[in-house]
């Protein structure tokens, strides 16, 4: 007997209808699940670095010793101010640097020229720091380099600039070319010496300076006291603040620069620790600058002290299943800096993707930056983030689809 229209429409219906389930149930059950959701949390609390003392008066700054240094406080003024003798700083960077200053050597020789004896004469005349000269003296270079520094003598100042370029005024040139080439946005020098209110900077800026003479090895022997065969008897009038622990590199009065004072330090009492350099500028008087010193030596070992940046066992995000299972990530490792005040940035999570996994396994990490480094651990899952079963694998069939569909577009 021959099947009817309708009868035969309703079979074909009937047969897609049982091969559509029976395909459903398995395309369900054995398709991908969607990836889970990972949301940032709120870094646990910390305790905030401890600062290091700088006074509200003048001008003052902290930088870490280096070819790149790291400004690590500072206090009071931050407008550029008359610098004093610390333009002498540049002076003898600008001129090592023409010069070649040695490390171990006395270096090349310099006799002392009629010019160089009457402006010792003068500036001896005018009250201002000074070391004797006279016609036909021979100086090595390390050591009118040495008069500079240890001394703050202003004639050898002039006489080692007018030595490497020819004149102040060619020197001047040169050193602020040189000052601009390193990045000194205010930083600017109108004389050798620093006598000149019109040679200025930040406090700030002086304390780089500082640091990037120190990281010159011939410049950072001299103030080690790292002696050579021949060397002249300079004294060290610079010398200040020796019983808090400080080695001076400046030391000067002006009427317009105030009291101007430059000393380095170790930044901890380890071996083969870092050093700091502080630069106070415009202080009133000794009675200010003294007590300054003090309070900042004394807060180096607080604000040395390693800061928690990552803590293991803390929650830095949150593991979500669209099936509603949830997991803590979990840096599974400590890690400390020391931030010298730098506040730790936000952490960043980088979780790779998945969509299940037992408790204690690694899936990403999470990384914070702080003070110019970024740390970073492994983050683990708290507890597992399992299958959902088959109940909702056929409940939410919109979810494995989508899941099937990116896997696919992935490859």
């Amino acid at each position: 007997m021959t099947a009817s229209p309708g009868r035969t429409i309703g079979i074909v219906i009937g047969a897609i209808a049982i091969l559509g389930v029976g395909a459903y149930a398995p395309a369900m059950l054995l398709g991908p699940l969607p990836e889970v959701e990972v949301v940032a949390a709120a870094p646990p609390a910390a305790e905030p670095p401890a600062p290091l003392a700088l006074p509200g008066d003048g001008a003052s700054a902290v930088a870490r010793v280096g070819e790149t240094p790291a400004v690590l406080a500072t206090a009071g003024d931050a407008e550029p101010l008359p610098i004093g003798a610390a333009a002498k700083l540049v002076t003898v960077l600008v001129t090592s640097e023409a010069l070649s200053l040695p490390v171990d050597a006395a270096g090349a020789e310099l006799t002392i020229g009629p010019q160089d004896y009457t402006e010792y004469l003068q500036a001896e005349k005018e009250g201002t720091r000074t070391l004797p000269v006279s016609p036909g003296d021979r100086w090595s270079q390390r050591d009118v380099t040495r008069a500079v520094l240890l001394a703050s003598s202003n004639n050898h100042a002039d006489t080692l600039a007018r030595w490497a370029f020819g004149s102040v005024d060619a020197y001047v040139d040169r050193a602020n070319g040189w000052l601009e080439a390193h990045d000194f946005e205010t930083l600017r020098v109108a004389d050798a010496t620093g006598l000149s209110g019109d040679s200025v900077g930040t406090a700030e800026e002086v304390a780089r300076l500082a640091a990037l003479a120190l990281a010159q090895p011939a410049i950072s022997s001299i103030v080690d006291g790292v002696q050579v065969t021949g060397e002249r008897n300079i004294p060290h009038v610079a010398d200040h603040a020796a019983d808090d622990g400080l080695d001076a590199l400046v030391r000067g009065f002006t009427d317009e620069a105030g009291l101007v004072f430059v000393g380095r330090a170790p930044l901890g009492s380890a071996d083969g620790a870092d050093d700091f350099v502080v630069a106070f500028v415009r202080m009133p008087d000794y009675e200010t600058l003294d007590p300054a010193i003090a309070a900042l030596v004394q807060s180096v070992g607080a604000a040395a002290a390693p800061l928690p940046v990552i803590v293991e066992g803390s929650s830095y995000g949150e593991a979500r299943a669209p099936w509603g299972e949830r997991s803590a990530l979990l840096a599974t490792g400590s890690r400390e800096a020391e931030a010298w005040g730098a506040e730790p940035g936000p952490p960043t999570l980088d979780v790779a993707p998945f969509t299940t996994a037992p408790a204690g396994r690694n899936v990403g990490e999470v990384a914070i930056d702080v003070a110019g480094a970024t740390l970073s651990s492994s983050v683990a899952l708290e507890s597992a983030i399992g299958d959902p079963g088959p109940m909702w694998r056929l409940l939410n069939p919109a979810a494995i689809v989508g899941a099937f569909i990116e896997s696919q577009q992935s490859r």
